[in-house]
């Protein structure tokens, strides 16, 4: 059938499966929108504020959906906007599709207004990106762009359009989907079995590898049949129970002592779908030193992270799913593994060394109190998006995860002002979930504005600002390593929250005392409404355990007793 470029688009989006996408519309992607007017029964469009909180949408919908993420931005600065949220997801490897216009082909490389060259910019930070040049190549290219996507280790992937494409036409033919191949060498199975099944002290450190290949049941069976403790990292957050008496915390920067006495105490670590980040390591040095005694099983999707940062005795590489469903076929055969006494050393580690926040006076607001009442007033099942700082870190420490893609968080980016966004994603794509965005009063002011896009959809989301009217992580880093010298970190900003919200039309409350955190919770998830919670903390409530920049990772300060 005859069919121009805009509409073309939409059949393509149609045929991956795709029912959402986020944007903004503006003059070079205005055919695209024209084509969405006529496909509003099919395709449902989320305006939001900003393109950049549209991408960071398009992201937090594929992290806690598991599908891909579409994005729409208009030429320019409609492009630009959107590079932030496309290295986000590049770096967490979460697979997106971002549409931008362009000015036309004959305008092209003229500096033409509103011109910019987005696949250049993006080349950096994205699996693939397009210029589309011919509508004939538009539909091939699309289908591919979703291909590369999914493929492998997941990313983002862009398509430029100019807008004579858009509006240019061809015969359009609709094409089965494209199905993904996924092996594993038996050899590399082998290897792995033999090394894990003479562990004494087996270790299990999971990654962000273990959500986006939905291997959450294998690792969990997997746990059970090597009888060994489980640490996560913060992309692997969800993918564990962390009430299992197995999970040890999180490993590196921010993670516990458990896990790390856990690491150095081990004689076999598997590692499922990790890259061995900075965070995770500290000082990759002394980390390796930690290790020597240990040997590492590395089970990775992209073969180029292996020994990449830390070496492994033993390379497994493929799909995290398909590798532990071969890995505990073979292990069912062998007699049952039990490690007793190193299961009851994890325990006493874990009673030795509680993660624990201590209030000045008993109506202290401390955010361990306020995270784990969120969990009990939920049950554990709400979706949790954050934005970067120490909010981010306490909810990776309190909320306790039990559920499969339940976290959306800027991991490897680290980007402030991504989880508002996110969360509406995560809300669009889990109508039926409690969604709660977990923000520091910093971040908060870099996308408050998407408030709005919750009252123009009257989205039930919360957005809970730990106010605590500092840049909290960066003060923290300036108490232990500046000598107090809180340059630039202090806010102390006049603004009042609830006017704020009630201004963009939602509702706000506010808790200022330990006794006011379960009644306004309660109200902020039963409502059935958009709700900011303006959660007053103290500014020197820190993020402990702590490692320093340069030391080992079994060295985390417990205690900052520093008085500025």
């Amino acid at each position: 059938m005859l069919l121009n470029g805009s509409q073309i688009i939409l059949e393509c989006l149609l045929e991956q499966g795709v029912d959402t996408v986020f944007g903004y519309p503006g003059g070079a992607v205005l055919n695209i929108y024209d084509a969405l007017y006529d496909y509003s029964d099919r395709i449902t469009h989320i305006l939001t504020s900003h393109e950049q909180n549209a991408g960071h949408a398009a992201d937090g919908y594929s992290r806690t959906t598991g599908k891909t993420g579409v994005v729409i931005a208009t030429s320019g600065p409609g492009a630009t906007n959107l590079v932030t949220a496309i290295a986000t997801a590049n770096m967490d490897s979460i697979p997106m599709v971002a549409i931008t216009g362009n000015v036309g082909t004959s305008l092209l490389g003229l500096d033409s207004f509103q011109e910019v060259d987005i696949t250049g910019i993006t080349m950096p930070i994205t699996k693939h990106n397009y210029i589309v040049k011919d509508v004939k190549d538009l539909a091939d290219i699309i289908r591919e762009a979703f291909f590369i996507a999914n493929d492998g280790r997941k990313g983002p992937v862009l398509i430029d359009i100019p807008k004579d494409i858009t509006a240019a036409k061809c015969e359009y033919e609709p094409k089965p989907l494209q199905g993904h191949s996924s092996s594993v060498k038996d050899s590399e199975i082998e290897e792995a079995v033999k090394v894990i099944s003479s562990a004494e002290k087996p270790f299990i450190f999971a990654g962000g590898g273990v959500v986006l290949a939905n291997a959450e049941a294998q690792l969990a069976e997997f746990a059970e049949l090597i009888d060994a403790p489980v640490s996560l990292s913060l992309m692997g957050m969800a993918s564990f129970d962390n009430e299992s008496p197995r999970y040890t915390g999180m490993l590196g920067m921010h993670g516990t002592k458990t896990s790390a006495q856990a690491l150095i105490n081990s004689d076999v670590i598997v590692v499922l779908g990790s890259r061995f980040s900075d965070r995770v390591t500290c000082n990759t040095s002394s980390f390796c030193n930690n290790i020597k005694n240990a040997k590492v099983v590395h089970i990775e999707i992209d073969p180029a992270e292996f020994d990449k940062n830390v070496p492994a005795d033993v390379h497994v590489q493929g799909d995290v799913k398909l590798v532990l469903t071969e890995i505990i076929k073979k292990l069912k055969d062998k007699p049952e593994i039990k490690h007793h006494e190193w299961m009851a050393q994890i325990a006493e580690w874990k009673k030795t060394y509680p993660l624990k926040q201590v209030g000045m006076n008993e109506e202290s607001v401390l955010p361990q109190y306020v995270l784990e009442t969120l969990a009990d007033i939920t049950n554990r099942d709400a979706i949790i998006t954050t934005e970067v700082g120490q909010h981010q870190m306490w909810a990776a420490e309190y909320f306790p995860f039990k559920n499969p893609k339940s976290l959306a968080t800027s991991g490897g980016l680290g980007t402030m002002g991504y989880g508002l966004g996110a969360a509406i994603g995560a809300k669009v794509g889990n109508p039926d979930k409690t969604v709660v965005n977990i923000a520091g009063d910093g971040s908060f002011y870099m996308n408050m504005t998407e408030l709005s896009t919750l009252a123009k959809y009257q989205m039930p989301v919360i957005e809970l600002v730990f106010n605590n009217t500092v840049l909290g992580m960066v003060r923290q880093w300036q108490r232990l390593f500046y000598n107090c010298h809180f340059s630039q970190t202090t806010l102390e900003k006049p603004t009042d929250f609830e006017m704020l919200a009630k201004a963009f039309g939602i509702e706000a409350v506010t808790i200022t005392k330990k006794s006011e955190v379960r009644e306004k919770l309660e109200y902020a998830v039963s409502c059935g409404k958009p709700v900011l919670i303006n959660c007053i903390i103290d500014k020197d409530v820190n993020v402990l355990p702590m490692v320093p920049a340069g030391a080992s990772v079994a060295e985390p300060i417990l205690d900052i007793a520093i008085d500025c």
